[in-house]
């Protein structure tokens, strides 16, 4: 149960209702955890205009970036963001073999070398402090510059994604299974 009351996704705060409809304009349902940051509106807007950029604006190809915010998620054991990020993975052409193969995708075929730099990014940057100088060099060998900065904050965001929702606890929406 989360451990903050959560505001009504028909909120009459006029700041919350518009922030709730940009969201639902992209063809999805209102996520609990938005509903847990709206209790503060000012940081719900900053982190939409962090979030859907990272989501939306990306050069990097989406399927990259859900492996990596799946095993960012893996690891920090973060399982309202795997149930969100598994559906939207395999959205976007990720093998539910992939999914299930990630705890182990060092040992893998299903992973190419180019997905095996971004797992290893998504491991040292969740497990921390930061991404050791060998994965980056083997990020520059599949990525731009500019898409390793991509990758790296989508990494680093997503940390923080999983550190909120653990520490807050937020429920999964009715109707979600873990992926």
């Amino acid at each position: 149960m989360s451990r903050l009351q959560m505001v009504s996704p028909d909120s009459e705060d006029p700041a919350l209702r518009q922030m709730f409809d940009e969201v639902r304009a992209h063809g999805i349902a209102l996520p609990n955890v938005y509903r847990v940051i709206g209790l503060a509106p000012p940081l719900l807007r900053a982190w939409l205009d962090f979030a859907w950029p990272l989501r939306l604006q990306a050069k990097t190809p989406r399927r990259i970036r859900e492996l990596l915010i799946l095993r960012g998620a893996q690891v920090s054991g973060a399982r309202y963001e795997w149930v969100h990020h598994a559906a939207m993975a395999r959205s976007v052409g990720v093998t539910q073999a992939q999914i299930d193969a990630l705890a182990g995708w060092e040992q893998s075929a299903l992973f190419d070398a180019r997905e095996q730099a971004v797992l290893r990014l998504a491991e040292e940057v969740t497990r921390g402090p930061a991404a050791s100088p060998a994965c980056i060099e083997a990020l520059k060998q599949h990525f731009s510059d500019a898409e390793i900065v991509e990758l790296t904050l989508t990494a680093s965001f997503y940390v923080c994604v999983s550190r909120f929702l653990q520490s807050m606890d937020v429920d999964l929406e009715p109707g979600l299974k873990d992926g």
